[in-house]
């Protein structure tokens, strides 16, 4: 480092999901994610192995990215974490997690006292949402509302730069929304959440359920007859070659997200509706039908001023937005 020139600083993100972990170091200031890497969650072998592996993944890559700039330890200002939800974000605990089986756990507390630095933590779909705001899809917006489709769907909810957490940081819960008041049992105890139909699992146990009722489609030779093998991402794949039934799998899964989205609208009236997650491959397939079904049931001057969008950050807005909440908690802006 030059004399005289000020030590680059970072802040590290960790994105903890369901199926993977993400870590990595962001600028403090903005900019490309460094360092990134990612291990599944492995959440069966219990809190402890998991909190073991997020540690070990911010070390490494604190090292790496000080060893590659010429710097040290000193130039990380921290962690930010975004974990599954419900939290209390003030005791830093995890209070319920129904995709990784958790119950008031201390996560902020235990990442900080192995890695002997500052962290703060919020909901992983508060993050990707936030992350999109700051360096992805929402810059420029101040009002925006984020979804994640992954093992479950999370979202965000962006007010004048800042995330709206509710009075006890459950806002945002999008993918709990009842769009089926008789519909599927959720994890979460409820009936009919959107979850349940818009999800990576749900998209999967959707077609099955399909085929298992006599639908004729390329999925079954794509996976050998081993139909318990389908995923979100085959009915996509099925989607891409043409595939019909796939095709009307995406349409409805469109057509549920719409519901969902067109309620927000109305509700919140947003500039901007982010979708995040490895569905949103499906492109047009996926977006044309959702917004034609939000069209049909938002208030016209609502949807229209409202743009949906995919996210532009696919597998580091998580990391991005995590490193976004530890800024605006320790320095009072991002």
């Amino acid at each position: 480092m030059t004399p005289g020139t000020a030590q680059k600083r970072w802040i590290v993100g960790v994105d903890l999901g369901g199926t993977n972990i993400v870590v990595g170091l962001v600028p403090i200031e903005g900019g490309e994610v460094m360092g990134f890497r990612t291990v599944p969650t492995d959440a069966q072998r219990g809190a402890k192995a998991v909190v073991d592996r997020i540690v070990a993944m911010v070390d490494e890559a604190i090292t790496d990215v000080t060893a590659s700039h010429g710097t040290t330890r000193d130039a990380v200002a921290g962690v930010g974490i975004g974990s599954p939800g419900p939290l209390d974000r003030k005791t830093g605990t995890v209070i319920n997690t129904p995709n990784l089986g958790w119950r008031n756990f201390p996560l902020r507390d235990l990442v900080a006292n192995q890695v002997k630095l500052p962290c703060t933590l919020d909901n992983d779909a508060n993050c990707a949402t936030y992350g999109e705001w700051w360096l992805g899809a929402g810059r420029g917006v101040s009002t925006l509302v984020g979804l994640t489709l992954g093992t479950g769907i999370g979202g965000g909810i962006v007010l004048n730069g800042e995330i709206y957490h509710g009075c006890s940081d459950v806002a945002g819960e999008i993918g709990h929304m009842t769009i089926d008041s008789n519909g599927r049992k959720c994890k979460c105890g409820n009936y009919g959440c959107l979850e349940q139909y818009a999800s990576g699992p749900a998209i999967a146990l959707r077609a099955v359920e399909g085929i298992e009722a006599g639908a004729s489609t390329a999925l079954v030779e794509m996976v050998d007859g081993r139909l318990d093998e389908i995923t979100a991402a085959t009915v996509y794949e099925a989607t891409v070659q043409g595939d019909p039934y796939a095709a009307e799998v995406m349409k409805d899964t469109a057509k549920f997200l719409g519901a969902g989205v067109a309620s927000i609208i109305n509700i919140l009236n947003p500039e901007m509706v982010v979708i995040a997650g490895g569905v949103t491959r499906a492109g047009d397939t996926l977006f044309e039908p959702l917004r034609a079904e939000v069209r049909r049931r938002a208030f016209r001057s609502a949807q229209e001023c409202c743009r949906i969008v995919p996210a532009l950050l696919p597998g580091t807005a998580g990391v991005a937005g995590a490193a976004a909440v530890f800024k605006r908690e320790n320095y009072g802006a991002v």
